[in-house]
Order: C-alpha cells, then sequence, then structure tokens
C-alpha cells in the first residue's frame, strides 16, 4: 500500500486550492468530432440532392439513411482508436515491466536522464532514483508517463468514445434535415437548411472555440465557412450532373 508522505501544512494548502483546468478533453474531442461531421455531411448531401432537383420526401429519405451509416461508421472508428491505443498502452507497460526487472540499473540511468532535462542536479535526482526503485509500481508509473509520455486508458474509454461519436453524429445530422419534414418544396426546404444549419454550425463553432481555448468567435466563423463550402461544393457539382 502506498504511503502518504504528504505533511499537514500540505494536505491543507492543496484543500484550501481549487483547480479549474477543464479535464473532460477526450470526451469533448469525441463531441466535436460527431457534431461537426454530423452537421456537414448530411447537409453537403441534403443540398446536393436539392440541387439535382429531388424531392424533399427523398432528400429525407436519403439523409436519414446516411446519419444511421455515418453514426454506426463514425462510432466504429472511434471504438477501434481508443482500443487500439488501449492496445498500445498494455504492450508497452508489459516491455516496460519486463525492463525493469532484466536490466534495472539502466531503466534507473533513464530516470536520472529524465530528471536532469527539468533541471534538477545528480545529487537531488538521487534520492529520487533509489526511493523509485524501492517502489516498482511507482517505478512503472514513472516511466509509462515521463519516457514513453502514454497515460493510463480508462477501461470504458472504447465503448464510450463510440457511443459519444455515434450520438454527437445523430444530433448534428438531424439539423440540416428538419425543414425537409415540414416543407415538401425541396428548392424551400434547402432554403431553409442552409440558415438552420449555419446557424447551428455558428453555435458549435464558438462553444468549440470556448472549450478548447480558441477565440470562440473565429472558431464560430470558421467552422460555418467550412460547412458552407461543403454544401456550396455539393450543390454544385449536383446541378452540373
Amino acid at each position: 500500500m502506498a504511503q502518504d508522505h504528504r505533511t499537514e501544512s500540505d494536505k491543507s494548502l492543496l484543500n484550501q486550492h481549487t483547480e479549474k483546468h477543464f479535464t473532460a478533453g477526450e470526451i469533448v474531442r469525441d463531441i466535436i468530432i460527431g457534431v461537426s461531421d454530423g452537421l456537414t455531411v448530411p447537409f453537403a448531401l441534403a443540398a446536393g440532392l436539392s440541387g439535382a432537383n429531388a424531392s424533399s420526401s427523398i432528400i429525407l429519405t436519403a439523409g436519414i439513411a446516411e446519419v444511421a451509416a455515418g453514426a454506426i461508421s463514425m462510432g466504429l472508428g472511434g471504438y477501434l482508436a481508443a482500443k487500439s491505443e488501449a492496445d498500445h498502452y498494455m504492450k508497452e507497460l508489459k516491455r516496460e515491466q519486463e525492463e525493469i526487472i532484466s536490466v534495472p540499473d539502466t531503466e534507473a540511468a533513464e530516470v536520472a536522464e529524465i530528471l536532469s532535462q527539468y533541471g534538477i542536479e545528480p545529487h537531488e535526482y538521487r534520492p529520487v532514483v533509489n526511493a523509485l526503485r524501492k517502489n516498482p509500481q511507482a517505478w512503472l508509473d514513472f516511466m509509462m508517463k515521463f519516457e514513453l509520455g502514454l497515460e493510463k486508458p480508462d477501461p470504458r474509454r472504447a465503448l464510450q468514445s463510440a457511443l459519444t461519436i455515434a450520438i454527437a453524429y445523430i444530433v448534428g445530422g438531424l439539423v440540416p434535415l428538419i425543414p425537409y419534414m415540414f416543407i415538401p418544396i425541396a428548392r424551400k426546404a434547402v432554403v431553409a437548411s442552409v440558415i438552420v444549419t449555419l446557424l447551428a454550425l455558428l453555435i458549435f463553432g464558438y462553444a468549440k472555440g470556448y472549450f478548447t481555448g480558441n477565440k470562440p468567435f473565429r472558431s464560430a466563423l470558421q467552422t460555418a465557412l467550412i460547412g458552407a463550402i461543403a454544401s456550396a461544393a455539393a450543390f454544385a457539382m449536383a446541378k452540373a450532373v
């Protein structure tokens, strides 16, 4: 069992100070991936079919089919990506465990080299190296994080990523299709779809910029511009054909 060597003063200071860092980065990343694709792909598809003079019912049917297929595809992609990360971590973890047992002196030298890169002198890092050698689990965690730059993945991450991306894609994908549910004439529905989707892209872009630390208004304009270019290109190609 790991011992807590912090003093009462340290504990008091930690209790008084509350960190305000944003820690849901992976979930936000999945939402961004799902919503951004969900808004732009069905939007471009619907605009393209409108350019080909298809009826609202056909566009809606094709759009819903695309949203369903896209959600499955994007969710599966998220699952496989997260699963690959977890498999890679476990492979490197096993390798590092074997090296700590078979070549402990070499691994200890690597710890010393890592600490020296932070400007820590030999007489300062030697006690740290010795302390880690006495605690194999802490030593292993240190090497995984500071030598390989790998964080232990959440075992639920793969399924969570798949569901988050898929749901986000569905939510985003339904937005440009809403006007086709209520307006039977495609030429009128596409105008409403453009307005609704661009508004959604602006809101989504602003939120994305806010949560990722970028300029929200700039992010909103960039996101809306990308969506507009995608739909305009699809509309023009369909019209030309």
